[in-house]
């Protein structure tokens, strides 16, 4: 099993403001970051030319969405608080407004699958309505990718 994650963050303004400028500057070396970490497997790409180019969706002009496959909850703790992404994620609220509901989502999914970003909203949809669950889950409340191999979602994955 494969640990995806998805979080979203409500933009201060919009990505070519000069209240943005030092967040997009960043966005390069912190997905080459990501890109090359240990256990990284994935990551949802607007452009593979552009590497500050943020994924177009249809939820909203100021949500941004960073949606990503790693190999395991370890590798993904690391990379977000063992790496230089810690200091980005320090400086959030200069670029992103506070969230009062969960704006991360983990699940477990079969090796190989690749999520879409449907999927990802509505995992992230239900630990808002129900808490976390083998389904979806924070870092707070994680769970094992054991309890999530005879889930129903596991197993349509693997179809």
């Amino acid at each position: 099993m494969h640990l995806a994650e998805m979080n979203v963050a409500h933009l201060r303004a919009p990505t070519d403001s000069p209240e943005l400028a030092e967040f997009v500057a960043l966005l390069e070396p912190i997905n080459a970051l990501a890109d090359e970490s240990p256990g990284f497997v994935w990551r949802l790409k607007e452009s593979d030319d552009d590497p500050t180019a943020t994924v177009i969706h249809e939820y909203g002009d100021h949500l941004l969405i960073n949606f990503s496959v790693w190999e395991s909850l370890d590798t993904l703790w690391n990379y977000v608080y063992r790496s230089a992404h810690l200091d980005v994620l320090r400086r959030r609220r200069e670029w992103f407004l506070r969230m009062a509901e969960p704006y991360m989502v983990m699940w477990w999914i079969p090796e190989g699958h690749i999520p879409t970003l449907a999927e990802g909203m509505r995992r992230l949809e239900r630990l808002k309505a129900e808490g976390p669950s083998p389904e979806a889950f924070t870092f707070k409340d994680s769970y094992d990718s054991s309890e999530a191999v005879s889930l129903p979602a596991a197993a349509e994955a693997t179809k």
